[in-house]
C-alpha cells in the first residue's frame, strides 16, 4: 500500500476501534456510541450547550454530520432519513432556542410514528432550574410528543441510555425518544464501557405476537362475510409488512383501500386496490367501507380524516382493528375483533389459514366497476396549467419509482391521489400533524438514506417558504434532490375552504408578493426553472431530470382550483363534494 492511498478498514475493524475501552468525554462517549448503533449521518445545529460534542466530531472522520441551515430542517431531514430508510433518524440541537425549534419536527415524528432519537444540549446540572441563559425544561416541553425522554445527569449513564433510547425508537410503536445531555456531563471524563446487552426495561415488553384466538375469528369472519374491505395503514409499512399483505390480499382476494400514510404498502395498479379513503379520498374506498359488512382495519389508527362523522362510519361492518399499540384498539371506533401484535407477524400468522372470500363474488364486481367508472378526474386546461396534469406528467416520467416529498395542502393531496406508488418507503409526508415545511428537509433525509434512488420533493408556494434555506444544503452537500413548487399563489387549502366553508369570505390567504423561486433557487447556487404551460412544463421537468445535482422548478398553476373529492367537517364519508369534473 502506498503512502497515498487511505487506509480501508472492514466495518468490524471500525467497531472494533469504537468499542475499545479507554477514558475519553461524554461527548466522544456519544459519538462512538451513535456509530456502534449503526447510525450513518447526524442533522443538527451547534451552540453553547452543545459545543463540547461538535469538538468532540473535529478531526472524527468516521463521523458523519450534516449542518442544516435551521434546527427544523435538521429534524425534518432525519425524519425523512428514518421514514426511507427503516432506520432510526438522529438530530442534534443545543439548548433554549435550539432544543425548543426542534418541537414542531418531533410531534410530526409521534403523530406519524417515526423513530427518531433527538439529542439535545442544556445548561449545566448545577445552572438546571435558575433560569440560566438559554435554559429550557426540553424534556418537560416535549413531554407529549415523545415516546420517552432522558435528562442526563451522570456520564457514566451515557452508554446504557443511548443504547435503550435507540431500542425504544425502534421497537413497539416507533417513535421520536429525546437524550437531554447537560453541558458538564458532555465534558466530563469517564471510562467509556460499550451498552450492547439486551435492552430489558421493566414495563416496556411491545407485545410482537397476537392471541391465536383472535385470529381464528378473522379467519371465520372472512369465511362469513359477503363484503369485506381492508383498511391498511402506515403500521403495515413500519413492520416491513408489505409482501406478508399482498400475499393475504392475494389469497383472500378482498379489495383494499391504503391511507394517506399507508400509500405504497400495497401495488396501485392492483384491481383489487381502491386508492386512499377519507377526506380527499376515492368513491370507491369510501362507498365501499359504508357499505362493507367486515372492515380489516390493518396498522392504521381510525383518524377522523379517514372516517369523517364517527357516527355514521361503516354503519354495516363488523369492525377487526389489528395494531401493536393496544390504546389504539377501540379509541375512536368500537372494535369487534381486537388482535394486538406486529402487523407482519400477525399477517404471517394470518396467510397459512386464510382462503378466497367465496361470498364476495359480487362485491368484487362491484368495486372493479365502481374504480372504472367513478376515478379521479378534473378539467383539463390546454391555457391553463392544472396542478393534477402537473403530478400525473411526474408520475408518467418517472414510471412510479421515485422518492416523493411532500409539504402540506392541496399539493399534498393531489400527490397523494394521482401518483402511483408500487413500494413501501416512496411516500413521505406530514399525515398527522400536518406540518408545513417538511417537504424540502425531509427530501434531503430521505436523498442521504437513498442516494442511488431519484427523490422528488412537492411543495406549495407557502410551505416552500417555510425551510428554503435548507437549498443551501442541497447546494453544498451536491444533494441531486428534484423539488417541484406547485405555485398558486395562495394558501390553497385554506382557501378552499374559506370557499366551500366560509361563504366565499377569504381572508389573509394572499400570497402574491413571494419570492421569485427561480432566483430563489440560483441565490443558493441551485438551478431553477419556471413552467407557465404544459409544454414549458415538460421542457423543465425534462431538465430538471437530466441534471445531475438539485433542481427548483416551478410549475405557475391556476389559483382556484380545489381538490375533490372532499368530505367537509361533520359529514359522513359518503357524503362527499365531486366537484364539476
Amino acid at each position: 500500500m502506498s503512502a497515498q492511498t487511505p487506509e480501508v478498514r472492514s466495518t468490524e475493524q471500525l467497531r472494533e476501534k469504537w468499542m475499545k475501552p479507554e477514558v475519553i468525554t461524554g461527548s466522544e462517549i456519544l459519538l462512538r456510541s451513535l456509530l456502534l448503533e449503526g447510525v450513518e449521518c447526524v442533522f443538527g445545529y451547534p451552540g453553547g450547550a452543545v459545543l463540547y460534542i461538535y469538538d468532540a466530531m473535529y478531526g472524527f472522520e468516521d463521523f458523519k454530520h450534516v449542518l442544516t441551515r435551521h434546527e427544523q430542517g435538521a429534524i425534518h431531514a432525519a425524519d425523512g432519513y428514518a421514514r426511507a430508510s427503516g432506520k432510526v433518524g438522529v438530530c442534534i440541537a443545543t439548548s433554549g432556542p435550539g432544543a425548543t425549534n426542534l418541537v414542531t419536527g418531533i410531534a410530526t415524528a409521534y403523530m406519524d410514528s417515526v423513530p427518531l432519537v433527538v439529542i439535545t444540549g442544556n445548561v449545566a446540572t448545577t445552572l438546571i432550574g435558575t433560569d440560566a441563559f438559554q435554559e429550557a425544561d426540553i424534556t418537560g416541553i416535549t413531554m407529549p410528543i415523545t415516546k420517552h425522554s432522558y435528562l442526563v445527569r451522570d456520564v457514566k449513564d451515557l452508554p446504557r441510555v443511548i443504547h435503550e433510547a435507540f431500542h425504544i425508537a425502534s421497537t413497539g410503536r416507533k417513535g421520536p425518544v429525546l437524550i437531554d445531555i447537560p453541558k458538564d456531563v458532555s465534558a466530563t471524563l469517564t471510562l467509556f464501557e460499550p451498552s450492547s446487552n439486551a435492552v430489558n426495561l421493566r414495563g416496556y415488553n411491545p407485545r410482537m405476537v397476537p392471541n391465536k384466538l383472535q385470529l381464528d375469528k378473522l379467519v371465520q369472519a372472512i369465511e362469513e362475510s359477503e363484503r369485506p374491505m381492508i383498511l391498511a395503514g402506515g403500521g403495515v409499512i413500519y413492520s416491513g409488512g408489505h409482501e406478508a399483505l399482498y400475499e393475504f390480499v392475494k389469497k383472500t382476494e378482498i379489495p383494499i383501500t391504503t391511507t394517506l400514510l399507508g400509500l405504497g404498502a400495497f401495488p396501485s395498479g392492483h384491481e383489487l386496490w381502491t386508492g386512499m379513503p377519507g377526506m380527499h379520498g376515492t368513491y370507491t374506498s369510501n362507498m365501499a367501507i359504508q357499505k362493507a359488512d367486515l372492515l380489516i382495519n390493518i396498522g392504521a389508527r381510525f383518524d377522523d380524516r379517514v372516517t369523517g362523522n364517527l357516527n355514521g362510519f361503516a354503519p354495516h361492518a363488523k369492525i377487526v382493528h389489528i395494531d401493536i399499540d393496544p390504546a389504539e384498539i377501540g379509541k375512536n371506533v368500537p372494535t369487534d375483533i381486537p388482535i394486538v401484535g406486529d402487523v407482519k407477524t400477525v399477517l404471517e400468522m394470518l396467510n397459512p389459514e386464510v382462503k378466497r372470500a367465496d361470498r364476495a363474488d359480487e362485491w368484487r364486481a362491484w368495486i372493479k366497476q365502481s374504480n372504472a367508472e367513478v376515478p379521479f378526474s378534473y378539467q383539463d386546461s390546454e391555457t391553463v396549467l392544472k396542478p393534477q396534469w402537473v403530478i400525473e406528467m411526474l408520475n408518467e416520467t418517472t414510471k412510479g419509482e421515485a422518492i416523493v416529498t411532500t409539504d402540506v395542502g392541496q399539493h399534498q393531496m393531489w400527490a397523494a391521489q394521482y401518483y402511483k406508488f408500487n413500494q413501501p418507503r416512496s411516500w413521505i409526508t406530514s399525515g398527522g400533524l400536518g406540518t408545513m415545511g417538511f417537504g424540502l428537509p425531509s427530501a434531503i433525509g430521505a436523498q442521504m438514506a437513498h442516494p442511488e434512488r431519484l427523490v422528488i420533493s412537492i411543495n406549495g408556494d407557502g410551505g416552500m417558504q417555510m425551510c428554503s434555506q435548507e437549498l443551501a444544503i442541497c447546494a453544498i452537500n451536491n444533494i441531486p434532490v428534484k423539488i417541484v413548487i406547485i405555485n398558486n399563489q395562495v394558501l390553497g387549502m385554506v382557501r378552499q375552504w374559506q370557499e366551500l366553508i366560509y361563504d366565499n369570505r377569504y381572508s389573509h390567504i394572499n400570497l402574491e408578493g413571494s419570492p421569485d423561486f427561480v432566483k430563489l433557487a440560483e441565490a443558493y447556487g441551485v438551478k431553477g426553472l419556471r413552467a407557465t404551460n404544459k409544454e414549458e412544463a415538460r421542457k423543465a421537468w425534462a431538465e430538471a431530470l437530466e441534471t445531475p445535482g438539485p433542481v427548483v422548478v416551478e410549475f405557475v398553476v391556476s389559483k382556484g382550483e380545489n381538490v375533490y373529492p372532499m368530505v367537509t367537517q361533520g359529514s359522513t364519508i359518503d357524503q362527499m363534494l365531486l366537484g364539476d369534473a
